[in-house]
């Protein structure tokens, strides 16, 4: 683990970066310091966690308790590690990660993207760390979940050009691919999720091309904790029951019929996926009539 910064304050504000790649001198690493160097500047405290580095586990296994496991017959990774949660009874580099999230402001996980997810380590760290009790319960989901009050995004590389990841591109759509990330684990306990920093190939570009996406990052970076996050669909247009099937309401799907494209990208109802609805920040309704669109 890597800390970085001044001098820790109580009104100082801290990022952790969660960061998957097996060489320093990689381009995640790059992009990794950049985004330490920029926000230290800025005042914040970075805080890294640099998984190969730590040899951090990614496996979810028994080892992930202490002491007697509740159901000793059938151990249930879930169940089990809930209650060791609130007894204070997981594994100790579980339990540092989990203060580093809740030390953060922001969480940017940086990796390169590894058969359209992410590596096995950060699935390995997003499955350990991110347990139930700490990061979601069934009453505290999405919009209402438990990090409603902090941000996260992702910021990755390809191996293939961003027309190979079009809608008419061979591996379809980058909406699709970043749905289950951003929305079944980022949205799903509760987190404001940034529009994620995509590197377009860049072990296929030239210098020239790599620094200009540094010098991007850096430019965005400047006023990232002040963006608009993606947009997803609120708790509060469900019927949150078993018995209502945990089902749009009637009265939204039968208002969403006149729309021209689904709720969002997973909410599609059968009809064309709104444009960037995983890559961009969309604008509200009185954005748009500010700017003079309809």
């Amino acid at each position: 683990m890597e800390q970085i910064g001044c001098s820790v304050s109580s009104a100082q504000k801290t990022v952790l970066i969660v960061y998957a790649h097996q060489s320093q001198h990689s381009f995640n690493a790059a992009v990794r310091d950049v985004a330490t160097q920029e926000l230290v500047e800025q005042g914040y405290r970075v805080i890294v966690s640099d998984l190969y580095a730590m040899n951090f586990r990614a496996a979810a296994t028994p080892d992930d308790i202490t002491g007697d496991p509740k159901n000793p017959e059938l151990f249930q990774y879930g169940e089990e590690t809930m209650h060791a949660w609130m007894e204070g009874r997981l594994s100790d580099d579980i339990t540092a990660e989990q203060r580093k999230v809740e030390e953060a402001e922001l969480i940017i996980f940086q990796f390169p993207l590894y058969w359209f997810s992410v590596p096995a380590i950060m699935k390995g760290w997003m499955d350990r760390v991110l347990v139930q009790g700490f990061a979601f319960s069934l009453q505290k989901l999405y919009n209402n979940g438990i990090f409603k009050d902090k941000k996260a995004m992702l910021s990755f590389t390809t191996g293939a050009t961003q027309t190979m990841f079009r809608p008419d591109g061979i591996n379809g759509d980058i909406n699709i691919t970043l749905w289950p990330l951003q929305n079944g684990i980022l949205h799903f306990c509760g987190f404001q999720v940034l529009a994620p920093q995509i590197f377009w190939s860049p072990a296929h570009c030239p210098p020239a091309v790599r620094t200009a996406m540094l010098d991007g990052w850096r430019a965005r970076l400047k006023g990232l904790l002040a963006e608009k996050p993606l947009t997803f669909a609120p708790c509060e247009l469900f019927d949150l029951s078993f018995q209502g099937g945990f089902l749009l309401r009637p009265e939204v799907r039968e208002e969403r019929e006149s729309q021209p494209h689904g709720l969002t990208t997973g909410h599609h109802l059968g009809k064309p996926l709104p444009p960037d609805n995983q890559i961009k920040a969309q604008p509200t309704e009185c954005d748009a009539k500010a700017d003079g669109r309809n």
